[in-house]
């Protein structure tokens, strides 16, 4: 009975159940592509009309960079994942260049650092 209330009319196709909806609208269906009636969208026609649905879409920065978000997030959980994309970029920079390799050699003697400086803090205080 709370269900009814809620609901702006209780008869008629919108009062039946969804599997009841679905049957009548798939006999329509059926009926249209029989009659001839029924129009199939050609490659191009679903080209146009995708291009137009993604520009609307796009319209809406908060809607995008809630989805960029989503998307940078789900990645970011495989971590197998992100360090090919971080191959691949390192590959695209050129790996075996100078500043590449000038980059990776401070960072390992910058860790070599930290690794002896805890060697002697570990010692001092024993």
């Amino acid at each position: 009975m709370a269900q009814q209330q809620n609901q702006s009319s209780s008869r008629g196709f919108a009062a039946m159940d969804q599997k009841q909806q679905r049957a009548i609208a798939s006999m329509g269906g059926k009926a249209a592509h029989q009659k001839g009636t029924a129009h199939e969208f050609s490659s191009e026609e679903a080209r146009a009309a995708g291009r137009k649905g993604g520009a609307a879409v796009s319209q809406n920065r908060e809607h995008m960079a809630a989805i960029g978000r989503k998307g940078g997030a789900a990645v970011s959980q495989n971590r197998s994942h992100m360090a090919q994309i971080g191959r691949k970029g390192g590959e695209a920079r050129g790996e075996g260049s100078s500043s590449a390799q000038g980059q990776a050699s401070e960072r390992e003697r910058e860790q070599g650092e930290n690794l002896e400086e805890r060697a002697s803090a570990d010692q001092q205080s024993h």
